[in-house]
């Protein structure tokens, strides 16, 4: 049995903030958007509307909110940490919180992407996986499978990260910022090779640590946060070695995305002060019921229609090309006046697909209480619960989640049979063994908590 929306709303507490989960929602919403809005496709293969068109890429300045959606996660994982710490639930908190913030992270990934590997499997063995387009949705189905890796290392990173916070509040963030802009010295300065992958953790840490601030209300003056972002970040552009575009375009030989620099990181600052300039206008508009309702069922779904929508615009090409209608050539004026009836029906589709898959991401309703035990019972429960409330399983489960998932987001679920790699961290790796690390590291993660443990604010 599931909660429903509407529940939840009425059971919503007069303390909680709900800005945060309208910025969860509104951050994945422009991301599908953009994905839908620059996916290219023609009889050639799938390319980039931003690489067709090069001055489309200031748009990235406004569809590029993935920092939001961290910074989001940051304040999201305080708040929950510190609740768990705070009712004392024994050795086994580490475990608990892991488990409680990946479970409706995992579940639908996982369903996503056990469902496409077997679609992979199917095409494949028909001889279809050689095709320009089968290939390159093979390819490109995955790719944004990269954030929920990187979101992965947050959720594990958050016990050290937020006691760092503890004791040095900005100049937490103020170290991890200076940590980005050394490693982008090393790369375009000294040309060190494979520092630039440091940035991975740097840049997306220090929006993280953001969201620690925002939770202890230490983001007193947004519009200077906003403003010397959008001016670092435009400095950047201007008179460095950085892109335009803040998402990777095929081909370039500097990607502000993969691996971020310090461009994306005072990208991610301006996008932090100018929602956090909207906080209080946005937070009177979520008082009124309806719309609160409207967010929390959007929150239901979020994650499960991110992971499908690119399968749904997909799906409207196909069913276009099997009804035998010609694909415009990208960024003329057709396929322009196809964008709008084009993004409808991947809405229409990806919303048909949140139907058949939402209740792997349905919350659960809360397990009973157990009656209450006297505190020695308490104490021996809490310490039995160490041998099978795990938290180096829990760590270890996650790190195997996080390493498969990013293979995944890599390789692609072209070429199963014929062992296609992609180096991971120096590591060859292959779809189908980085699908077997992230089940198996769900799966320990999984096992790791006891389920009544793990209900937490945030």
């Amino acid at each position: 049995m599931t909660v429903s929306a509407r529940a939840m709303a009425a059971a919503t507490p007069a303390s909680r903030d709900r800005y945060v989960d309208l910025l969860r929602v509104a951050s994945l919403a422009t991301v599908v958007c953009g994905h839908w809005l620059m996916a290219a496709v023609s009889t050639d293969g799938i390319g980039n509307l931003l690489a067709l068109v090069p001055p489309l890429q200031v748009l990235t300045w406004g569809l590029q909110v993935m920092p939001v959606f961290f910074f989001v996660g940051g304040f999201s994982h305080a708040l929950s940490y510190r609740s768990l710490e705070r009712r004392g639930e024994g050795r086994p908190v580490y475990a608990a919180f892991l488990r409680a913030r990946l479970q409706r992270l995992l579940r639908p990934t996982l369903v996503f992407v056990l469902v496409w590997a077997a679609l992979a499997l199917l095409v494949q063995l028909a001889g279809a996986d050689g095709g320009r387009l089968a290939g390159a949705a093979l390819r490109m189905v995955t790719q944004p499978l990269w954030f929920i890796g990187i979101y992965l290392a947050m959720v594990a990173l958050t016990p050290p990260l937020l006691r760092l916070h503890a004791r040095w509040g900005w100049g937490a963030f103020a170290a991890l910022a200076g940590a980005a802009a050394l490693v982008d010295v090393l790369r375009f300065a000294l040309g060190v090779p494979y520092a630039e992958f440091l940035n991975f953790a740097f840049v997306w840490l220090a929006v993280h640590q953001l969201g620690f601030l925002r939770a202890d209300g230490r983001i007193t003056r947004p519009a200077v946060l906003g403003a010397a972002g959008l001016a670092g970040a435009v400095l950047l552009v201007a008179a460095g070695p950085y892109p335009l575009s803040m998402v990777g375009m095929p081909g370039e030989k500097v990607s502000n995305m993969a691996p971020p620099t310090l461009a994306l990181l005072c990208h991610g600052m301006w996008l932090v002060g100018a929602v956090q300039l909207l906080a209080r206008p946005a937070t009177a508009w979520l008082a009124r019921p309806r719309v609160w309702r409207g967010v929390v069922a959007a929150n239901g779904v979020a994650m499960t229609a991110f992971l499908w929508h690119l399968t749904a615009m997909l799906g409207v090409y196909a069913a276009q090309l099997a009804a035998g209608l010609a694909l415009p050539e990208p960024a003329t004026a057709a396929w322009w006046a196809q964008v709008p009836p084009r993004i409808l029906l991947a809405a229409a589709l990806t919303a048909a697909l949140v139907a058949c898959f939402r209740r792997f991401e349905a919350p659960r309703p809360a397990p009973a209480a157990p009656p209450a035990a006297p505190p020695a019972a308490r104490t021996r429960i809490a310490e039995g619960a160490g041998a099978t409330g795990s938290g180096p399983a829990a760590a270890l489960g996650t790190t195997l989640c996080l390493l498969g998932i990013l293979g995944l987001s890599m390789t692609g679920l072209g070429g199963l049979l014929e062992g296609h790699t992609a180096v991971l961290i120096a590591f060859p790796v292959t779809a189908p063994a980085a699908i077997g690390m992230a089940v198996g590291g769900a799966w320990l993660v999984e096992r790791s908590a006891s389920a009544r443990r793990v209900r937490l604010r945030g």
